[in-house]
């Protein structure tokens, strides 16, 4: 059979695995060959190939790369566990949430955390490295599925596949252990080279490698803010018994959809208000929120902008985004286009005279910038404020001293909301932050746009970039975090974002991405919006907002 990589051509026997053509060709790939696109879809490289075709070698560089080899180092860190710890009754490793260039994880079953337990682990996962075991796939009976992870202990993944109407599943084995993971696997342990697992907090964190540097372990960066943010989030899903998908379906399934909506939003309300408390009582004059694409923002200032007022005090609400330079004016990123993410491209000179004026009492005239022109205009805006009066403003610099150098700290208060999501598929499959925020941006992008779910898909790489230099660096200054998930909108969100995802053809080159998200989206039974309030966060995607949103 002929196989083309880069427009030349190869011969190779019929059945030949993608594993031995990728030996074939590492010399050519300066990172290890993980999986393989071929004929525009991906493959493992245990599988055999059987025609002619296009073939494309994935290395931990690319997205999909690191994330299967963060999978597949999660899958060899298990086998060390529950090899070291397999007489302890109730044992289960928990696989809660990324933090910084890792994931967060905790013991059940009584096991203390130590440094000599973890150094315990690392080094049975070095022997694991070094003996290169295979990592092999083999399908299993749906409610034989079921019944073995019952047996071992998982439950997560046994009410998981509760709700599965497919016949069987896959299952992946190394060595004997045997665990189902929602994605793939790069062929053998000797692939996983680069892992570290450090004690933080009530647990401990697997340092794994960025894209960036996808043979070298990063030095741990502890986000106490975050994590404080994230623990809360985490216990109160476990506390409600909602911390996975398949706990998620069992609420709905038994009709308690309703109450889960309205005890989230019961507590998110909870949030804001005692953040405009804080606000009142330290007599903060500047109110700054930062977060991320699809985090809520809008919503969040509209909200709290409400509770202030119920506290008598006067909120003004400033968008950043209004500050924006004419748009012939936006600087250059590294690849020569526009870089509408820079701070630069914000007029931060005239922001902090005018927010300097209106501190000291003067009147101003408020811009607004005129985003089908490009061009900021002056439409009669005028502002100034009173004793009472408080500035909330919104906009994804607002926690760079850079855009507020002028302002006295004393005078600001900080806030970094963002959609932290506590749900995960189980007990070791996480589902990431990221991915809830694109589907909020997907149905978003699509109502108020018109954006299909592939021009979404197709950008989000340099939202992603620009959220990465621009937005977390500076989480940690924030005065306090917020997390805007609902532990509901999953559920919700897939009504609107899966008929937009089955859009995209083969042939696009965002189907990989589609997939994968319609693969999770499969795994979760959907809630009605109907009773969703009209205050909520969701409503900002999904439309049907009381509030001014945009």
């Amino acid at each position: 059979m002929i196989i083309t990589l880069n427009g030349d051509n190869y011969e190779f026997p019929e059945g030949t695995t993608f594993l031995d053509m990728a030996k074939e060709f590492q010399s050519l790939y300066k990172e290890d060959i993980l999986l393989a696109r071929f004929n525009s879809v991906l493959y493992e490289l245990f599988n055999p190939c059987k025609e002619d075709g296009n073939i494309q070698f994935i290395t931990g560089r690319s997205k999909i790369g690191q994330m299967t080899y963060e999978r597949s180092a999660i899958f060899m860190m298990l086998k060390a566990f529950y090899k070291l710890c397999s007489d302890v009754k109730g044992f289960e490793v928990i696989v809660d949430y990324t933090l910084g260039r890792g994931y967060y994880c905790h013991l059940n079953g009584g096991v203390e955390i130590t440094p000599e337990l973890l150094k315990k682990v690392k080094d049975q996962m070095d022997v694991y490295h070094e003996m290169n075991i295979p990592i092999t796939k083999s399908s299993m009976r749906t409610n034989e599925a079921r019944d073995f992870f019952r047996k071992v202990g998982m439950h997560s993944k046994e009410k998981l596949f509760r709700f599965r109407m497919t016949a069987n599943v896959n299952v992946y084995d190394m060595d004997g252990f045997r665990d189902y993971f929602y994605g793939y696997m790069v062929p053998s342990t000797g692939y996983i080279k680069s892992y570290d697992l450090i004690q933080y907090g009530e647990g401990f964190v697997l340092l794994l490698p960025s894209r960036q540097e996808p043979d070298k372990v990063t030095d741990f960066v502890p986000f106490d803010k975050l994590y404080n943010v994230q623990q809360t989030s985490s216990k109160w899903a476990k506390k409600i018994g909602c911390s996975c998908i398949g706990s998620l379906n069992e609420m709905v399934v038994d009709g308690h959809s309703d109450d889960l909506i309205l005890m989230q939003e019961a507590l998110f309300e909870k949030t804001i208000g005692n953040i405009a408390m804080d606000i009142e009582e330290k007599k903060k004059k500047v109110v700054m929120i930062a977060g991320p694409s699809s985090s809520g923002k809008t919503t969040f200032s509209r909200r709290l902008s409400i509770q202030l007022r119920a506290l008598g005090l006067n909120p003004h609400p400033i968008s950043v985004d209004n500050y924006f330079r004419d748009r012939e004016l936006a600087p250059l990123d590294e690849n020569g286009k526009k870089d509408f993410e820079s701070i630069k491209c914000v007029d931060v000179e005239l922001f902090n005279n005018d927010m300097l004026k209106l501190l000291e009492g003067e009147t101003i005239q408020l811009p607004r910038y005129n985003f089908f022109t490009g061009k900021r205009e002056y439409k009669g805006d005028f502002c100034r404020l009173k004793p009472n009066d408080v500035l909330v403003i919104e906009g994804i610099h607002c926690l760079n001293d850079e855009m507020s150098y002028a302002l006295s700290k004393d005078a600001k208060y900080r806030i970094y909301i963002s959609a932290l999501t506590q749900v995960n598929v189980d007990s070791h499959n996480r589902i990431p932050t990221t991915d809830g925020r694109l589907l909020r941006r997907i149905v978003r992008d699509n109502r108020t746009r018109g954006y299909k779910a592939k021009d979404t898909i197709a950008m989000w790489e340099n939202v992603r970039r620009g959220e990465n230099m621009n937005i977390f660096p500076y989480q940690e200054s924030a005065d306090v975090m917020v997390n805007s998930s609902m532990i509901y909108e999953l559920p919700v969100l897939k009504i609107f974002a899966a008929p937009l995802l089955f859009q995209i053809k083969p042939t696009d080159p965002e189907y990989q991405e589609a997939k994968r998200l319609l693969k999770f989206l499969d795994y979760i039974l959907p809630i009605s919006p109907e009773l969703i309030p009209q205050n909520s966060i969701i409503r900002e995607f999904i439309g049907g907002s009381c509030l001014d949103v945009g």
